[in-house]
This record gives C-alpha cells, structure tokens and sequence, in this order.
C-alpha cells in the first residue's frame, strides 16, 4: 500500500513530461518565420533602441559637463527631469475630473506613489554615486542584475511565466553584454575609481534593484490603470524628494558651478532626454513588458561607446558590433515567444481537469472549452428530465393508493 503514491506520483510526473514534450514539438511544427518577425516586434524594437538613444543622450552629456566644465550634481539634473514630468503630467492630472483627477488619486494611493518616486529617485542616484568607487567595467556587468531580479519580480508580482525561450534570449544579451565589457578592457577603456571597490558594487546591486522595483511598478501601472498617471504620480512625488536630496547633498556643488551657455544647453540636453525616456518607457512596457524593454536598453552602454569614438577618441573594437549583433537577436528572441500570464493559481480539480487536457492535446481529436461546455449542456436537460419522470411516477403512485383506499372503505361499508 505504501507504494502506491509513489507510483501515482511519478506516472502523474510522466504525464507532465510527456504534455511539455508534446506541447514543445507542436510549437516546431507551427513555427513560421512570418509569425515571429511581425510589424509589431519591429516597432518593438525601434521603439526600444530609440529609448537606448535617450539614455546615450544623458550619458553623453553628463560626461561633458563632467569632464569639461567639473560639474558633478546628478540630483540637480534628476530634479529638472522630474519637474518636467510634474509640469506636464501633474498638470493633466489636474484637468481630470471623476476617479482620474489628482486629488482621488491622492485620497486612495498617495502613500504608495510616494514610496514609488522614493524608489525611483534613490536609483539614479546610487547608480550615479557608484561610479566614484568602483570601475566602469563593475558598473556595466553588476548592471545587469536587473534582468533576474525583474524576471523574479515580474514571476511573483506580476503572475508572469516564461519559457525555455526567454531564458535562452536573456543568456544571449548578457554574453552580449559581456563581449562588450571585454572590448572596454581590450581598448584600455577600465575608467572610474577603485578608492572603495567593495562599496560601489553595492551600490550597483542596490541601484539595479530599485530600478527593477520601479520598473515591475510601471508596467503594472500602466497595464492597469493609466500612463499619465504613473508619469504624473512619478512627477510630482520625484520632485519633492528630488529637491529635498538636492538641498542636502549638493548645495556646495551647486553654488560652485560657473554657468555659461554650454553648461545651461548641456543641463538642458540633459533634462530633455530623461524626458523622453520617461515619457516614451511607458508606451513600449506597455507593448511588450519591463523585462523586455531593459533587454533593449542594454544597447544603449554600446551607443554610447560608439559617440565616444567621434566625441572623446576611444579606440575601436569589432567586439562592439559583435555584442550589439547579439544583444538584438537576444532581444528578438524574447519578444518571439509570447510570454503566459496566470491571474490565480489553479485549484486541485482545474489542475487535473487542464492536464488531462493537455494530455489529450496530442491525440488527433482534442478536448475544447466547446465540448465540455456541449457535454455539460447535455447532461443538465437530460438531468432534469429524470427527475421530472420520477415526480410523475410518484404522484402516480400516490393517486393509485388513494383509490385503493377508498376501495377498501366501500367494501367494508357493504
């Protein structure tokens, strides 16, 4: 008797087995080129690299007023992006009327928007922070942390589910990534500090996690609820704590900065393409998803190497175009293969009902919803009609015996 679970256990693995194997080879069969490269994925994809372009644009001019004009003050730059969005989203927020306008907003879920903009305002700082203590090749490979711990985010918070594919697509884009930091110590390219190696990689870490909270709470946001108010929430609550930061941490740096045109134009260069990003990162999650988008923006370290080649004479490595060839079919294929969305865990009985149907799934005649919903359809009428039967057979009965009653009386009475 004891053996019995066992065996029922490990017939019930068999069958999984056999289901995933069946379902795997159906997809091999149904697989066609014109399927994957859809208009849909290309516009992915240009949307997702045009992004990468912003982010270029950021890093590009920061390092120019690093390098050039000694200005250091990212929370002064975080700060005009965040008034921007709050200019611009908060605004039409205010224009709203009904559940949509700011102040229900508020009412409901202020105390998470201002957790969120906290989130977000502590990820561009540490990661900018980090790079006093630590080297740029550490900065680009601890980066890429984000990519697990959004998948992980995405798993528990989300109910997303992937497959073999998607775990293949993010192996590609990290080897992508790291041909391009092997290029970077080919050339010479190691910059950075190394006064507190050990503190920077943390802050890296932290950085890349708070990035992957925030993004999992974007696409939540705006799958669910609306784009203008994720940005507008985001605008205003970024401002605040951005502002406040700024005041503490960089006053001296602030009031030391010599302006010019060039330091105005390179701030506003700046808070422009951290507009965009924000503004545009919406609209492709939405399309795709955040893990999705961060696999697209792994490009944008490439980008940046490649203006720098023109801009700051970095040497040349064919790595670069062999890492960005690979980062994209990465990216290609994760976005291939769509990924499975679970809103509930299923119950004892929906679990084996759905794997007994995934084993019929490779016979030539395969239940459907249809058909159970036809077989349940039938058996109902043919459930009720039995019982009517046996109503009318009792009442039957029951007038029999009445009359069998009265019979007896008026024998007796004779």
């Amino acid at each position: 008797m004891a053996d019995k679970p066992s065996d029922d256990s490990s017939q019930h693995e068999n069958q999984e087995e056999q289901s995933k194997s069946c379902g795997f080879l159906q997809d091999v069969r149904k697989f066609n080129p014109k399927d994957v490269f859809t208009w849909q994925l290309a516009k992915t994809l240009g949307m997702g690299q045009g992004l990468a372009a912003f982010i270029c644009g950021t890093a590009v001019s920061s390092q120019y007023l690093a390098s050039n004009f000694h200005v250091d003050t990212p929370m002064l730059q975080s700060m005009l992006n965040y008034m921007l969005l709050c200019v611009t989203y908060t605004s039409l927020l205010l224009c709203r009327t009904g559940d949509g306008n700011i102040l229900q907003i508020l009412r409901k879920r202020w105390w998470k928007y201002f957790l969120l903009g906290l989130v977000d305002v502590e990820a561009n700082y540490t990661v900018v922070k980090a790079y006093q203590y630590t080297t740029l090749t550490s900065v680009q490979l601890l980066d890429c942390f984000i990519i697990p711990v959004l998948m992980l985010l995405s798993w528990w918070i989300l109910k997303t589910r992937y497959k073999a594919a998607h775990y293949v697509a993010v192996g590609l884009c990290l080897l992508g990534v790291g041909a391009m930091v092997g290029a970077d110590l080919l050339a010479g390219r190691d910059q950075g500090s190394t006064s507190n190696i050990l503190l920077g990689d943390a802050l890296v870490l932290l950085s890349a996690v708070l990035y992957a909270v925030s993004n999992v709470a974007q696409e939540y946001t705006v799958k669910n609820l609306s784009r203008v108010e994720f940005l507008g929430m985001l605008g205003l609550f970024g401002t605040v704590i951005s502002t406040l930061q700024m005041v503490v941490l960089e006053r001296k740096a602030v009031s030391t900065i010599k302006w010019s045109w060039e330091v105005g134009l390179l701030f506003c260069a700046f808070a422009l393409c951290m507009y965009a990003l924000y503004s545009f990162m919406p609209i492709v999650v939405k399309l795709s998803s955040a893990t999705a988008v961060n696999l697209s923006l792994l490009t944008a370290d490439l980008f940046s190497l490649f203006c720098g080649i023109f801009l700051f004479h970095y040497s040349f490595s064919g790595l670069y175009l062999v890492s960005l060839v690979v980062i994209l079919i990465g990216f290609i294929t994760f976005n291939a293969v769509p990924t499975v969305t679970r809103s509930a865990e299923p119950t004892t009985s929906s679990s084996s009902s759905s794997s007994s149907i995934g084993e019929d799934a490779c016979f030539d005649n395969p239940v459907t919803q249809e058909d159970v919903s036809k077989e349940v359809s039938v058996r109902i009428p043919a459930e009720v009609e039995l019982r009517g039967e046996q109503k009318r057979k009792r009442r039957a009965a029951e007038e029999h015996d009445r009359e069998d009653a009265v019979g007896v009386r008026s024998s007796t009475k004779m």
